[in-house]
């Protein structure tokens, strides 16, 4: 009976960690490291997908921002205050001051290859302990997202 029970709980924290990814990075067939912190550099803390040039503008748009709040309402509130507070995910409070905005755009348009490959997006993994769910935001959806995070942060 108490190897029954003792093999469950093996078997359930083998999925856990399972679950969040693993410790042991992945390699390609021939061995190379495919998630090293070189990839990270490579990207020039900009992430990774097709965002490498976001023009931010000042004053902020407000339509923008009031469409990245409706965005927020609807798919992001449940998991992220608009605080420092760790909810599910991150807090956003002060994250534009904290990363690029390609990178932001980037995680909210790739999330899949953004947490195989970046390495802020694995620490974010590492220190939430779950997979952010792809929103399949649009392009215009996370441009907005990004606006209404800048107003957030005070960005006037």
């Amino acid at each position: 009976m108490n190897r029954k029970i003792l093999s469950g709980v093996a078997a359930c924290a083998l999925l856990f960690i399972a679950s969040c990814g693993g410790d042991a990075p992945k390699t390609e067939a021939n061995g190379t490291p495919t998630n090293s912190e070189s990839s990270s550099t490579a990207a020039d803390e900009k992430g990774f997908g097709k965002f490498t040039n976001v023009e931010l503008t000042t004053p902020l748009n407000q339509t923008m921002v009031a469409a990245g709040k409706g965005v927020y309402d609807l798919k992001c509130g449940s998991c992220h205050r608009l605080t420092g507070e760790k909810l599910v995910g991150p807090g956003w409070k002060g994250v534009t001051s904290r990363r690029k905005p390609e990178w932001i755009m980037n995680f909210a348009t790739n999330v899949e290859e953004m947490l195989a490959k970046d390495a802020n997006a694995m620490a974010l993994l590492e220190e939430c302990l779950v997979r952010m769910p792809n929103q399949n935001l649009s392009d215009e959806d996370a441009r907005n997202v990004l606006e209404f995070m800048r107003n957030n942060d005070g960005v006037k």
